[in-house]
């Protein structure tokens, strides 16, 4: 095990913003993983987990031990003639595999290309894009249980998986991800009911075309983290009922929305941040995306301060044009490495 002491993690977060960890060690296996929530039991230190980085809001200090899961791995369990289920290990990068999917005749995954992040944390989100959640294919999550100190793998109907949201999240200091078991299809099904992505598809209705598109509808969008440092979407499209959409639709008739269960619409969020004035628009060295309102970008050495004055600031201008509240997705931390909740503005 090897623990390292006062560790930058600038690199390892697509936010770039600048956090010093006290300590830090990178995670290759269970083994590993147990060693250093041991060594963390011993200097009474609180663990954060640390995946991809796409998807955290990190204070300047860190008093904590920072586990960065790389555990690495994808194994074939079982097949049949209509699926194949394949266990991935936390560390695989997200877009990676999704593409050694489509290589290997293996279909539902095609729509979430280009998603950054690890397969670790895919669903704790229940990472989602163009009609398409993780949790459709995801037949169990593989954990470690820290309130009972055992290894177990919970089964995808009770991992409560619904809009960008997971027992993960409701359990957030509980459960660790070393692994995630996928079932895929053997035969494409392609969901192309979403936006313009069957317009873009057009008559190539290939599971290949399609990841190609999403592609490239995702990079003619969005901004490189590389170049522009961001976590994707920064805030949740909202959900509202019939009711409070038929009212907004009177004055905004052109409003982009999306029917869901139970009586209950989905708002596209980036339109609301667009029509509230922000896309394009900075507050000192933070601002959202001039080709994609929904996107937060550190356009210098923004600190977490930063962040949350310019989110905030978007929240309060959405509220007052729409009584909508806008929530964020990205997930916060205090210099404890606990995750705290976002404060309203």
């Amino acid at each position: 095990m090897n623990i390292q002491h006062q560790v930058q993690l600038k690199p390892f977060n697509t936010l770039n913003l600048a956090a010093n960890a006290s300590h830090y060690i990178k995670v290759h296996s269970t083994d590993d993983l147990i060693a250093a929530l041991n060594y963390a039991k011993l200097q009474q230190l609180n663990v954060l987990i640390l995946s991809g980085g796409s998807n955290m809001l990190l204070p300047e200090q860190i008093q904590a031990l920072v586990l960065h899961m790389d555990i690495q791995g994808i194994e074939f369990l079982n097949e049949d003639d209509n699926f194949s289920t394949i266990r991935v290990g936390a560390g695989q990068v997200w877009h990676d595999f999704v593409l050694w999917t489509t290589t290997q005749q293996l279909f539902g995954l095609q729509n979430l290309a280009l998603i950054p992040g690890l397969v670790g944390a895919s669903p704790v989100q229940n990472i989602g894009a163009y009609g398409v959640e993780v949790g459709e294919f995801i037949e169990s999550v593989q954990v470690y249980d820290r309130y009972n100190g055992q290894f177990n793998s919970i089964l995808a109907s009770d991992c409560h998986f619904a809009y960008r949201h997971s027992i993960f999240k409701e359990n957030p200091n509980r459960y660790i991800i070393t692994h995630v078991t996928f079932k895929l299809r053997k035969q494409p099904d392609l969901k192309l009911n979403y936006g313009d992505l069957k317009t873009a598809v057009g008559d190539e209705q290939t599971a290949e075309n399609l990841q190609r598109q999403v592609i490239q509808i995702r990079q003619s969008k969005l901004p490189d983290p590389q170049q522009f440092p961001n976590v994707g979407s920064f805030f949740k499209n909202p959900v509202v009922t019939a009711a409070v959409y038929e009212q907004l639709a009177i004055q905004f008739p052109n409003m982009p929305h999306y029917p869901q269960p139970e009586g209950q619409v989905k708002i596209a969020a980036g339109w609301l941040i667009d029509q509230a004035g922000w896309k394009g628009k900075q507050l000192g060295m933070v601002g959202m995306f001039h080709k994609q309102a929904l996107v937060l970008v550190n356009y210098a050495n923004a600190t977490l301060a930063d962040v949350q004055a310019t989110y905030q600031a978007v929240q309060q201008d959405v509220y007052q044009k729409f009584g909508i509240h806008l929530e964020p997705e990205p997930v916060l931390f205090n210099d404890a490495g606990l995750i705290i909740p976002h404060n309203t503005f």
